[in-house]
């Protein structure tokens, strides 16, 4: 009986089998890397606020503390935005009359807040507190970046979950003195070093242990 395929089938399915597991790697990468990419995290993107706000002026130029406007950043979950009359204790005595200000003139006028854009937006499956970053010596700047340099404001950061538990499982690596937390230009010591300082830190705040901390129930509750 004659053969129904021919020798050369064989070749032809062996490439077909190697090519479309080549094609499934490629689009698998492919898919790995948009999701890691800017354009899908929105790192690095300015967002357009109803009035653009400049940290670069207000923190880096003028020195103000983050708590200032941020006023739960210590006590709550929600770092909080600052209503308009935050805004209207400075501006009522200075550029009152500027155009830029006239969103906040209106809200004043009107006792309606305006919308603020949040940047740094978590998905809502996601819990993150404050109050404990804070408290555990986690700075403003290790998330945020140096909002002292940003004329207008950006995600500094991916927020994807690696990033997350990068932190969670070495938060040596990240960690400063509670009262240096705020501070944008703080640097260790050259004298020390950042992993020795860091485990001393992680035990004097009694960090929990890298397994509670990667725990799926931490972060998503």
């Amino acid at each position: 009986m004659s053969q129904v395929f021919k020798r050369s089938a064989n070749a032809l399915v062996r490439t077909t089998l190697a090519g479309g597991l080549g094609v499934a790697a490629c689009l698998g990468w492919l898919l790995f890397t948009l999701m890691s990419s800017s354009w899908i995290t929105r790192q690095n993107e300015f967002v357009d606020q109803p009035v653009q706000f400049s940290h670069a002026h207000h923190v880096g130029g003028m020195g103000l503390d983050c708590r200032y406007c941020h006023t739960s950043v210590e006590k709550s979950s929600f770092a909080g935005i600052p209503p308009t009359k935050t805004c209207v204790n400075c501006h009522q005595q200075i550029w009152l009359n500027a155009p830029i200000l006239e969103p906040i003139r209106a809200s004043f006028m009107n006792n309606k807040n305006l919308e603020w854009i949040r940047v740094n937006d978590l998905p809502d499956y996601v819990y993150f507190n404050h109050q404990i970053h804070v408290r555990q010596g986690v700075g403003c700047v290790t998330c945020h970046g140096r909002v002292d340099q940003m004329p207008l404001m950006y995600q500094a950061q991916s927020l994807l979950m690696s990033w997350c538990l990068d932190c969670h499982r070495a938060p040596e690596k990240y960690l400063r003195p509670r009262e240096e937390v705020f501070n944008m230009t703080y640097e260790l010591p050259a004298n020390r070093n950042q992993i020795e300082e860091g485990l001393r830190l992680k035990a004097a705040y009694k960090i929990s242990s890298v397994e509670h901390m990667t725990s799926c129930s931490t972060c998503h509750r």
